[in-house]
């Protein structure tokens, strides 16, 4: 037999069985559906904490305070040799600094005012590349700044920026084993709903195996129905995901607005999440099936 006729006669076949079992397979492919629903929605979620992350990682700064015993000329070394390592370096005085603490204490600033000297040292505020906002690298940095003679202290929100990395890490392994869970999940429901179907043309499978068929031609339909459940699953998912963005998640950036920063990465491809959901849903329908069929030749 061609390899064109091989495929007609699973195609035919794959049609037959989903046309003389369409609640079990209905049932294998809601159950799909909502698997990769849930799927997406994670994948949203984990997209929205990276661009939060990326945001809060964005302003982080890292405050330099300078001696203001050591000339002019040594504390513009330390800035210019921030800079040829890729840094933004925005050069503080202690008059400038005094305006703004002025500023953002308000009427409790009075006492501050008339001051016959600036009671704050020169400063450096530094915005270090995405390359070296992790923890380690900020805490290398300090420690290299704090090592300069003309450095009197450094300050980068060591325990905001701690706690933010920890949070994105538990946030993340929490997502995987999510993830691993109802997978594994959707594999069992959805190979053992197949199973039905396939204990339902038992006959259709012994008479192939009489004549001679392979295990490999008797698994070939299921299998394709399997793939047609997943990429059906996944239509119905991708739907779903249509429809909660146009209706609830208005809503929801209306009430997390507060944690919109500036710096937030462009959303993903709609097109490129489409096609990964409905290869998910294929490779998964696949697994299942194969799963149940394998499970039912070996009985």
């Amino acid at each position: 037999m061609s390899a064109v006729a091989k495929a007609q006669t699973f195609w035919r076949s794959a049609m037959e069985g989903i046309r003389h079992q369409p609640f079990v397979h209905a049932v294998s492919t809601i159950t799909l559906a909502i698997a990769l629903f849930t799927l997406g929605l994670a994948r949203s979620a984990a997209h929205e904490l990276d661009r939060l992350v990326g945001s809060l990682g964005g302003e982080v700064r890292v405050t330099v305070y300078l001696d203001p015993r050591v000339p002019p000329a040594a504390r513009t070394a330390v800035a210019d040799g921030l800079r040829r390592r890729g840094m933004a370096v925005e050069e503080v005085s202690p008059h400038a600094a005094l305006e703004r603490l002025v500023r953002e204490l308000g009427p409790a600033a009075e006492s501050l005012r008339g001051l016959s000297e600036d009671p704050l040292p020169p400063s450096l505020e530094v915005r270090v590349p995405e390359s070296m906002r992790a923890p380690a690298s900020l805490r290398a940095l300090a420690a290299e700044l704090r090592g300069i003679a003309a450095v009197t202290g450094v300050d980068y929100g060591e325990q905001a920026v701690e706690r933010l990395s920890a949070i994105a890490r538990a946030v993340r392994w929490a997502g995987w084993v999510a993830f691993v869970v109802l997978v594994g999940a959707t594999l069992i429901i959805v190979s053992a709903t197949l199973q039905l179907a396939i204990y339902a043309r038992r006959e259709e499978v012994e008479i192939q195996k009489l004549v001679g068929a392979t295990d490999r031609f008797v698994q070939a339909p299921f299998l394709l129905e399997g793939a047609l459940q997943g990429i059906a699953g996944a239509a119905l998912a991708i739907a779903g995901l249509i429809a909660f963005r146009q209706t609830v998640s208005p809503q929801l950036s209306t009430l997390l607005s507060f944690l919109r920063l500036p710096g937030a990465g462009a959303d993903a491809s709609p097109w490129m999440e489409a096609l990964e959901l409905a290869l998910a849903g294929a490779g998964l329908g696949l697994a299942g099936s194969y799963l149940a069929v394998h499970r039912f030749l070996r009985a």
